[in-house]
């Protein structure tokens, strides 16, 4: 047999002989980017549907791909349990001991059972530790507890925030994301509310739509303000009192501030923010498999919680550039009333737009559930691949039928159901029946030896035990800036105007009302204020200069422009040219205003100081400053030919360079397998022509055989039962033709064998030029661990234009 570790190629299992009841030496591989057409699971307890999963998350973060799960039971925390060395103490602590005592044996000895037979399983299917070990190296493995501190706690904080402007431009989407927010949060207080009859859900839509299409963002806390004095007069052709009164809006105010302030609740404020990116990758870019084990929440949380976590996604989702490829998957287990065939919850809205679009940006949904009549199998029709387990009843199967003939009609495909409701009939454990619209044929198969030690649901001590030792580990997500640290802060275009004052800064020096008068031969400008008035606002001074920087760089491709502005302090006795020391200001030359607001006080200048310092020299210094200071970091991958755009960290560098090699490598795959097609479709053909001529040369000899024996019998019948001479050497020279005949159908038959051999002799020389082709494309490639280049731009002193200098006035 041929390796299973293929590029691009999920190790599932091997092909299944139902009539036999035994598997065969064929692998099952599954094509990575078949995911991103979704993938359904349905199996009963027992059928080995988890096992299922666990493979195919295994062999995901295998190829660097990460992947949001979602586990309403607490079995995909198994995904933790890898011990690459099977030792009976790495099983101990997570074996359990209910069955050691069922069994009648120590704990002890149940591990060293759990660790042989898992030894001797990854062995029967051709898998060695150190395959657990790739795995381990592979991907990060962390589960989050939503509403507990068992696992790495999430906040909701950010949940309320305004979606990316990617997410937010189309209105239909916004509103759907809207209503789905509305409706969790809503029945996590008890309130099964329909948008479009509610007034709660209509007032707290209202509130989100005007906050998130100005992008402001808001968290629970200012949103129950809101429901006190929304930021709105009118709802519909309604004042805002006629349509929900001020008392009543305090109730609901008050209902949504008892959840807040509720000492549970705290729970769900703390913790890793509700970041996608985050979840998916490491700060050092690495895929995470992020488990969100949900089996302690209500109901009514499970619904707040994966809806606010799949409205997330979808934000995520639409920010990332389109792709052929697999960029991440979201798995999500036990589906019951999640995607309902009639009901629509929250999460179904966020689903259905998933299921339609996801596609396009490279996520892939794999769905599992134990009963056919949780799902809608309408929502389905985009799902690509069905793998189907043993069912619980016949009601089952005919449901299930019934709607993956629709899925299977509205792809395009077809579906013979007398067939697989044969097959569905006969599946054993942990044998599923996989139809996948990218196949011609549907294939049976039984799951591979998992990776992982399937111990059961987990509990929240556990998961404790599990996640305690790397809460401390953890460290908060670092970006790399684009500017070095001791160079200049480049504002992004528009940024809010600010100013930041040093630690060393002198003491602000006493206002008076009447505005200074500086030498002519300095400009001035007023920084925006955002208060004016009173005795502790006053206009202080600074020296001032601004200047657009061009950085460019053949060798990267790097051609960028930078507007930037400083401000130093000036003090009573002092006037530095030191702009290290100058903080930079957020605000545009365009933004500083030429004329003061009224009603500030001034600050006085130090008018001899000021008429002594030379603007040549302002210009000067702080071109030199800028010239030594300014400098941009990329990144270069030698392997790959490519450089980050500027302001992009070396994390987000990597992660994007992983799924370029993945595209790349796709995109060469499909290039390397077009070109060995039509040679293997011919031997294809000539194999198929070589097996029915022995067929057939067999048919013949047996034909032969079956005369001969009969003529030989006849013959020796004659002779002991007297018949006339002649009738006698008459069958035995019969007899004797066919025994020649017989024994050229037998050379004919080796003949074929022989034939045959050859053809797939030619096939196997081909398929292994191909696989060895195949393998070759990665050249040992992983942009996770390459050496990246890095090089730090700077601009020329040419490329640096300073468009002013004087005395900036700045309110404080």
């Amino acid at each position: 047999m041929d390796s299973f570790e293929k590029l691009g190629q999920f190790y599932l299992g091997k092909l299944f002989d139902l009539n036999a009841g035994s598997r065969l030496d064929e692998y099952l591989m599954y094509d990575s980017r078949d995911l991103v057409t979704h993938s359904v699971v349905v199996g009963m307890t027992g059928s080995g549907k988890t096992g299922l999963g666990i493979g195919i998350l295994e062999e995901a973060a295998i190829d660097n791909i990460p992947a949001i799960v979602i586990d309403p039971k607490g079995d995909l925390g198994n995904l933790l349990l890898t011990f690459p060395r099977l030792e009976p103490g790495d099983f101990q602590p997570w074996v359990a001991e209910d069955e050691a005592t069922r069994k009648g044996i120590p704990v002890e000895q149940y591990a060293a059972e759990q660790a042989e037979a898992w030894r001797k399983g990854l062995a029967d299917w051709g898998q060695t530790p150190d395959r657990i070990t790739r795995l381990r190296e592979s991907a990060e493995f962390d589960v989050y507890t939503p509403g507990s501190t068992a696992g790495l706690p999430v906040s909701i904080l950010n949940s309320f925030s305004a979606p990316p402007r990617a997410a937010s431009v189309d209105m239909d989407l916004l509103r759907e994301r809207i209503i789905t927010t509305v409706s969790g949060l809503l029945g996590l207080i008890g309130i099964d509310a329909d948008p479009l009859q509610s007034r709660e859900h209509i007032l707290l839509s209202n509130i989100l739509e005007n906050s998130w299409t100005t992008g402001r963002d808001l968290d629970l806390a200012q949103l129950i303000q809101m429901v006190q004095s929304p930021p709105i007069a009118r709802i519909g052709v309604f004042d805002l009192d006629s349509f929900y009164p001020s008392n009543d809006r305090l109730r609901l105010a008050m209902q949504l501030n008892n959840l807040l302030a509720a000492p549970a609740f705290s729970a769900w404020m703390e913790g890793d923010p509700l970041d996608i990116d985050r979840f998916l990758y490491t700060p050092a870019g690495k895929p995470r498999i992020s488990i969100f084990s949900i089996a302690h929440l209500s109901d009514a949380e499970r619904m707040f919680f994966v809806t606010l976590l799949l409205n997330q996604v979808l934000g995520w989702m639409r920010a990332q550039p389109g792709t052929s490829s697999l960029r991440a998957l979201l798995y999500m287990d036990e589906m019951f009333g999640f995607l309902p065939p009639v009901a629509q919850p929250p999460s179904k809205r966020a689903l259905l737009t998933m299921l339609k679009q996801a596609r396009a940006f490279g996520l892939g949904l794999v769905l599992a559930t134990q009963n056919p009549v949780d799902l809608d199998y309408k929502a389905l029709a985009n799902a690509g691949t069905w793998f189907i387990g043993r069912l619980q009843t016949e009601q089952d199967k005919d449901r299930l039928l019934a709607g993956l003939t629709t899925a299977a009609a509205s792809s395009g495909s077809g579906v013979d159901s007398a067939r697989y409701a044969d097959l569905l009939s006969r599946l054993a454990k942990r044998v599923f029946l996989m139809h996948n619209v990218h196949r011609a044929q549907p294939s049976l198969f039984q799951t591979r030896w998992t990776l992982s030690y399937l111990r059961g649901p987990m509990t929240r001590s556990q998961i404790k035990q599990l996640m305690d030792p790397r809460k401390d580990a953890r460290a908060p997500l670092e970006i790399t800036p684009a500017v070095s640290p001791r160079g200049v802060d480049l504002p992004a275009p528009g940024a809010v105007p600010a100013v930041q004052t040093p630690a060393y800064a002198a003491p602000r020096m006493q206002a008076s009302s009447a505005r200074p008068t500086v030498p002519s031969q300095w400009q001035e400008f007023f920084a925006p204020v955002k208060c004016v008035g009173g005795p502790e606002v006053s206009y202080q001074p600074y020296l001032f200069a601004a200047a657009r920087v061009h950085i460019i760089d053949s060798r990267t491709g790097i051609g960028q422009a930078q507007d930037l502005a400083h401000g130093l302090r000036v003090e009573e006795n002092n006037l530095s040219l030191i702009w290290d020391q100058a903080p930079a200001l957020g605000v545009n030359l365009d933004e500083l205003a030429p004329l003061p607001l009224p009603g500030v006080a001034f600050a006085p200048v130090p008018l001899d100081l000021l008429s002594r310092l030379r603007p040549a020299d302002v210009e000067r210094t702080y071109r030199d400053f800028l010239f030594r200071a300014s400098e941009i970091r990329v990144w270069k991958s030698n392997v790959l030919k490519m450089t980050s755009q500027p302001g992009e960290s070396e994390r987000d560098f990597r992660i994007r360079l992983t799924q370029l090699f993945r595209e790349r490598r796709d995109f060469e795959l499909d290039q390397m397998r077009r070109k060995y097609s039509g040679r293997l479709d011919t031997l294809a053909r000539q194999e198929a022509q070589a097996l029915a001529d022995l067929e057939r040369q067999s048919q013949q000899y047996e034909q032969q055989k079956m005369q001969t024996y009969i003529s030989v019998g006849s013959s020796v019948l004659g002779a002991l039962f007297g018949s006339r001479r002649g009738g006698t050497i008459g069958r035995a020279t019969t007899a004797a033709r066919g025994a020649g005949r017989m024994s050229r159908e037998r050379q004919d038959i080796g003949r074929a064998e022989s034939r045959l051999e050859d053809v797939r002799q030619k096939r196997r020389i081909l398929e292994d030029e191909m696989q060895a082709n195949l393998q070759s494309i990665s050249g040992g490639l992983d942009p996770q661990t390459e050496m990246l280049q890095e090089i730090l731009v700077r601009p020329k002193k040419n490329d640096i234009l300073i468009r002013a200098w004087g005395i900036v006035w700045v309110a404080e």
